[in-house]
Parts: structure tokens; sequence; C-alpha cells
């Protein structure tokens, strides 16, 4: 036989025992270790069983079916044994409207009448509407804004659906429900952030945000909302958004006066305006991200970036510890490594307008902001609690894609600051906004500081329910 027929006959056998122990191992639960070079295997995501599906709070209705002909074949009548589970499935009823007469009953004192001649009349006291003239109520209100501030559903788009089911509303109408029910509940705003800058520790953040009909400035112009937040660690915590025309170190000022702790935020100079009086701790997110630009770019992965996932690393075992014991594993084991890494960007070289530049400079920049969090076991390593905060607002806002007027926008920011507290208190926000404006409607013009205290989310928290009652 010819060299090349024996070669081309051999390369076909190692092939084929090769498949077929490949097939083998495969089946047995094994891979040969040239198939799992090749081609790495990836884990595949565990299903969810059925009890991870379903909530614990979720109301159960148990249905029994009954034989349709409760006798035997043979006519003979038939006796219940017990029962046989079938299957568990999931409904839902549809949100439903309803119309609401009120009326005040009347009465009168005959007594009185013949003592003295004149009529006296009597009537019930009906609770004050929530805005006068309207048929706007609480669960009203509270369901258009679950869609805009949760669903990210703009007004507009709402119109249709509330057709449907029957109530005739206006883009004008709602909108200026929404403002009115906001100037309504400001005054626990503003109590939310007056208790939010009593705390210790904060965390920040801001981004651009559009108005158009804004005095003195275009449609195309920027204006931004910002976040102030309280930390995660925070027993009652507040999430407070602000609309600001501006990005300048004033309304920074403004936004944290009174606020003499420490506050987490990026490297932006606005918040430099804040003076001596807040300390101020670096995020080293920020820096992490930065590096790591820089390795997808060149998909080499430098010796600070590696220190960066460490420290990481370490941050995310030490979540379950209290601040005085991560504190002191800080001190232990965290320090080194940040000083390696000072230490390994002082001596790396790069050109300053590269990715990697531009990372050491950032991080250079920040250097005594970042060595900050050595000094406190209560703030995270980074300031992703805010962030993600202030994202839950920009996706909302890739919805509704800006706001009239400075009032619509004051409006979405209180409105925002009501749904993630209560998101942070670990209460439903829908049923937090209904108690809150039932509650705030009544109120009189000047209510008293206690009256609004039991107003915020912590204070009604034993009062929220997830559970919706099934009529």
């Amino acid at each position: 036989m010819p060299l090349y027929r024996w070669t081309t006959l051999s390369t076909t056998l190692m092939l084929g025992i090769r498949t077929t122990i490949s097939v083998i191992l495969s089946q047995t639960g094994q891979q040969s270790e040239a198939v799992t070079d090749d081609e790495p295997q990836q884990l595949r995501k565990p299903k969810s069983t059925r009890q991870q599906l379903l909530a614990n709070d979720l109301p159960v209705r148990t249905t029994f079916v009954s034989k349709t002909d409760e006798h035997s074949e043979h006519g003979h009548e038939l006796k219940l044994l017990g029962t046989h589970f079938v299957r568990e499935v999931v409904h839902r009823i549809p949100g439903r409207l309803f119309v609401e007469k009120i009326y005040e009953k009347t009465y009168k004192c005959s007594t009185c009448e013949l003592e003295d001649g004149c009529s006296h009349i009597y009537r019930g006291n009906a609770p004050k509407a929530l805005i006068a003239h309207s048929i706007a109520t609480p669960s009203l209100i509270a369901s258009i804004l679950h869609q805009k501030c949760i669903l990210g559903t703009p007004l507009y788009r709402q119109l249709k659906d509330w057709q449907r089911a029957g109530v005739l509303l206006s883009e004008t109408t709602i909108s200026n429900w929404v403002i009115k029910c906001a100037e309504l509940v400001k005054p626990v705003y503003d109590l939310m952030r007056s208790h939010l800058m009593s705390q210790g520790f904060l965390q920040g953040d801001e981004t651009p945000y559009q108005v158009l009909q804004e005095p003195g400035k275009s449609a195309q112009s920027k204006s931004y909302i910002w976040v102030a937040r309280s930390i995660t660690r925070c027993e009652t915590p507040v999430v407070m958004y602000a609309y600001a025309n501006t990005r300048s170190g004033k309304f920074a000022q403004n936004l944290y006066s009174g606020f003499p702790g420490v506050l987490q935020c990026d490297g932006y100079a606005g918040y430099n305006l804040l003076g001596d009086s807040i300390t101020r701790v670096g995020c080293w997110a920020h820096v992490r991200r930065k590096f790591f630009d820089d390795f997808k770019n060149t998909k080499k992965m430098t010796l600070g970036l590696k220190l960066l996932n460490q420290m990481f690393e370490l941050e995310r075992n030490w979540a379950g510890l209290d601040s005085a014991s991560r504190l002191e594993k800080r001190q232990v084991v965290l320090k080194p490594l940040i000083e390696h890494f000072w230490e390994w960007c002082d001596h790396v070289e790069t050109l300053p307008k590269d990715r990697l530049g531009k990372a050491l400079a950032y991080a250079q920049g920040q250097r005594v902001a970042l060595n900050r969090v050595l000094e406190f076991g209560e703030i995270d390593l980074s300031n992703n609690a805010s962030e993600r905060n202030m994202k839950s607002y920009v996706i909302g806002g890739k919805n509704w894609l800006f706001s009239t007027s400075p009032k619509g926008a004051e409006a979405n920011a209180i409105w925002m600051t009501v749904v993630e507290t209560a998101k942070a208190n670990g209460i439903d926000p829908r049923n937090y906004i209904t108690q809150l404006l039932e509650i705030v409607s009544q109120l009189p013009t000047f209510a008293k500081t206690e009256s609004l205290e039991a107003c915020l989310p912590w204070n009604l928290k034993t009062n929220s329910s997830n559970v919706e009652s099934i009529v």
C-alpha cells in the first residue's frame, strides 16, 4: 500500500477512535482533556424551582374539583376518600375601577326647634378631597405614579389604558394632579431631607436632565438631578432627589447645608466648594472602571487592576461584618493592598493621554479622598449605591425624556424620593403613596412636626402590605 494512503487511513482511524472516546466519556459524565482545553464548558445557571418563583406572602386560593357524576359505572353512590393534588398555578386579577359617590347625612334637632323656633341642622363630616373639585383619589394617584416612577411609563402613554378602563383623562389633567399632589407631600419631603442631613454618613451623585421651559435657558440646555442618600447600613435610609438648573458647586453647598459628616462621592470638582466641614471619601469603583477600560482596550491586565479586584473581593467577604469589625479588617488586610497599589501607580510608566495614563491621573487626583476609606468602617468601598438610585431615575428619564416646566421637574424629584425611600425601607411604594396621600390630605395647612413624622416610611412600615385582598 502506498505511503500516502497508509497515512490517510491512520489519520482517519485515529480521528474515529478519538471521537468515539469523547462520546463515551461525555455519556459517563467525563470529558477528554483535549476537548476541555479547546472548548471550555460554560456553567449553566441552575433552574429556578417552583418555591423560588413564588413569594411567600402571595394569597392562596384552594380549589376542589368534584366528580361530575358521583356514582360508579354500576350506579352505586361513591364515598369520598380524600383529595389528590393536581397542579399549582398563578392568576392575575386586573385592576378594577369603581365610582364612589359620597353623601353627608343631614340631621335636625326637633327639640331645639320647638324651644326657640329655629332650625338646627347637622350633617356628617366627610373627609377633605385630595384635590378640590377633582375625581382624583390617593389610590388613583398611586396607580399613576406606580406606572410612571416604577414601571417607567410616561403620562401620555397611560392615557389609552385609562380610557379603556373607563376614565377619560387628558395629559394636562394627570400632569396637574401629579404636581399638586407633590406640593401636598412637600412637607414630608422636607422632613426626609432634615432626617437625611442629621446622619453621619452620606453618598451623593448627579446627572444631566432636560427641562424645556427653563427660565432664561434654551430647551436644549442641561439641567441636573442630584441624589443624596443614606449609607447601606443605615436603619432608616432616605434616598433624596433634588432638581437644579445648574451643576454648580453652589447648589451642592445648598443641598448639603447643615450636614457636618462624611460624604462619599466621585471626583467632580463642584464638591470642592463644600469646604472642610464635610469629610469627602472617594469611590474606588470609579477608579477601577478606568483601569478596566484600559484592560478592555489592550487585553492586558495591569497589576493595578489585579490589586483593585482583590480589594473588592475582600470587601464582598466582609459585607456581613459590623462596622467596627470591617474597619479592623481594613486596617490589617486592606491597607497593605492600597499601599501596594499607590506604590505601583508611582512607578508605572505610560503616556499621559492614553487610557492607562488617564486612569492613573484620576486615581492620583483622588488619592487623599480614596485613602479615607481606611478611616471608617461604616462607608462602603464604592459609591455604587447612589449610582444605582440615579440609574433608576435615568431609566425613567429615557422613557418620559424631559420635564416641560421646573415645577414638573421638582415634582419628579419629590415622587422619586418617595418611591426610592420606600423601596430602601423594604415597603411597597404604591401602598406607601396611597397611605401617605390619605393621611397628608387630611392634615391642616401648617401641620405639626409630630404629624409629619408619622408619615415617614419607617413609621408607616407596620401598616404597609405587599398583599392585595382578593374579592
